[in-house]
């Protein structure tokens, strides 16, 4: 990980950039939900913890899995360690319900650990937004299981003619 110093300054950038991230809430349009979805899909499939980071806002609360996260510095800490824990890895979300501020996704995603095994991670997330379309609260439970490389499916950022396909619940 970098040194404090560089990430502070990082940081201090981050906070400058609070500008409405559309669609913004109330969510009405299944379109623009999707859309949101998948703006977050794309984001995390770049596994640049910083440019994640500023699709929260500044004192963003997460629960992920037992672990909890305040503020887009703690996210970035979060996402650099999760993405050198989690090598090769590769998402996919899925809309599952929305209403005002808040949306139900459901996501899976695949990675490699540092032995060379491979695992699929399936998890449901809880999402609200403030007026800005920025995320406030984040709520993650997720499951690992072990696949063999033969088995994944998910390779990469998601093409464009798969946009609308839905995810295997397997």
């Amino acid at each position: 990980m970098g040194g404090v110093a560089v990430r502070a300054g990082m940081l201090d950038d981050m906070h400058d950039t609070d500008s409405p991230r559309p669609p913004l809430p109330p969510f009405t349009d299944e379109a623009d939900a999707r859309r949101k979805v998948q703006q977050a899909e794309d984001a995390w499939n770049t596994r640049d913890p910083q440019r994640v980071a500023l699709a929260y806002t500044p004192d963003s609360v997460w629960r992920n899995r037992g672990e909890f996260v305040t503020g887009r510095a703690e996210i970035v800490e979060f996402l650099t360690r999760k993405w050198e824990r989690e090598l090769d890895y590769a998402l996919r979300k899925e809309l599952w319900g929305f209403r005002g501020n808040r949306m139900a996704v459901r996501f899976q995603y695949e990675w490699r650990d540092h032995e060379g095994s491979w695992w699929r991670s399936y998890g449901n997330e809880l999402w609200e937004f403030d007026d800005a379309g920025l995320m406030r609260r984040r709520e993650a439970s997720i499951n690992d299981r072990p696949i063999t490389a033969a088995e994944r499916r998910i390779h990469g950022a998601r093409p464009p003619h798969e946009s609308d396909r839905p995810l295997p619940i397997d």
